[in-house]
């Protein structure tokens, strides 16, 4: 038996819905090793295969979409299969998340709950279906980027984007890094991770209905149409879409009008190695 290993192989950008958390967003790193005894090349699987079709697999499945618990208690599917619509109650004040898509933003994960354990075998499962007969085991490890200091999970979509972030539900688990004249401010670092902790960052102009209990987000995009009810509490609203480019200069805004004399420079991430800087004028 040979061991073949990938460490970082990509990372999943989605969100899930927590039994108590409610909407998340999250960003898992996944690395893959495969069990097996060596081909005609004298290999388990030749590296540019694992990565094509893990990645596939991933990307197709799980990335960019909102990952359901099937079999929770939580959870309730309704309406027409090309529509559906997703009911979620969590927490122990009985909160609920109303999620309507096409069926391509939806992962259904036959689960009680979304974990690194369950959604790795679920992984694992449908990547031995396509392996060849000399791999004998895969083996899928979930699991966060390490980061010393200020992070924050969010979740939201961008109608106008033509690939699989238009998905009104998908998110990341995001460091940010902000320097007042050239120096790493933590407490602010600390004060935003914890303004847009468990966040929703929705766009107003996508905002149809609100109140003090909900916030109701509605739009069309090329992929379909998107629906999201969340409680009030768990939404954050601005004046753009929501990309990390826009949420850079809007962090960096309102920091330069808050510290006039100072100059603030706000690196936001997107997830794992990627982001944008925002600079108050």
């Amino acid at each position: 038996m040979t061991i073949l290993f990938v460490r970082g192989l990509t990372v999943m950008d989605f969100s899930y819905l927590h039994a108590e958390r409610g909407l998340l967003g999250e960003s898992w790193i996944v690395d893959v090793t495969l069990h097996g005894s060596l081909d005609d090349q004298g290999m388990v699987l030749d590296f540019s295969d694992v990565k094509k079709q893990v990645k596939r697999l991933v990307d197709e499945r799980f990335d960019h979409k909102l990952i359901v618990p099937l079999t929770s208690d939580c959870t309730h599917i309704d309406g027409d299969p090309e529509q559906p619509s997703v009911s979620f109650i969590y927490g122990s004040h009985g909160k609920t998340i109303v999620h309507s898509s096409p069926p391509s933003a939806l992962c259904l994960l036959d689960a009680v709950a979304v974990t690194t354990d369950t959604v790795a075998q679920a992984i694992e499962a449908e990547l031995m279906a396509i392996m060849p007969s000399n791999v004998r085991k895969i083996e899928i490890d979930l699991h966060e980027e390490t980061i010393d200091g200020a992070f924050y999970h969010y979740s939201h979509g961008l109608k106008q984007h033509c690939g699989n972030c238009q998905r009104i539900a998908h998110g990341h688990r995001s460091r940010i890094e902000i320097h007042r004249n050239g120096q790493r401010d933590l407490l602010l670092e600390e004060e935003w991770a914890a303004r847009w902790h468990d966040i929703y960052i929705g766009s107003r102009e996508d905002l149809v209905e609100a109140s003090s209990e909900k916030h109701h987000y509605h739009y069309t995009a090329s992929q379909g149409e998107y629906d999201l009810v969340l409680p009030a509490e768990r939404c954050y609203l601005i004046d753009t879409d929501s990309t990390v480019e826009n949420l850079a200069a809007h962090i960096a805004d309102l920091l330069g009008k808050q510290n006039p004399d100072d100059d603030i420079r706000v690196d936001a991430y997107e997830g794992v190695g990627k982001g944008a800087v925002g600079i108050s004028t």
